[in-house]
């Protein structure tokens, strides 16, 4: 687990009606907006799954918005996991 106050890499899969409703769009702006990298796609089973690092509390605030997502989404679970960042993104984006 890393430090709660340095530098971690959250994985999250969101559940729910979250695909074809600009969900992807949106988390790379509000990602991108915190000075988040990483990546969102979706998954084929109608999910969408998030890695992005940066500082904890930057990657909290993503988390509550990915509670939320953008208004035509309806989210019944984000599953979150911490790990230590390894540095390999350079900018958030779609990942296919």
């Amino acid at each position: 687990m890393p430090d709660s106050s340095g530098p971690a890499r959250l994985h999250a899969v969101v559940s729910g009606m979250v695909q074809g409703v600009h969900y992807r769009a949106t988390t790379i702006r509000q990602a991108s907006a915190l000075g988040l990298t990483g990546w969102v796609r979706n998954m084929r089973n109608g999910s969408v799954e998030v890695m992005a690092e940066g500082p904890r509390e930057q990657l909290e605030a993503l988390v509550q918005y990915l509670w939320n997502g953008p208004p035509a989404a309806s989210v019944t679970a984000v599953d979150v996991e911490w790990a230590e960042p390894t540095g390999e993104f350079s900018s958030f984006r779609v990942r296919f």
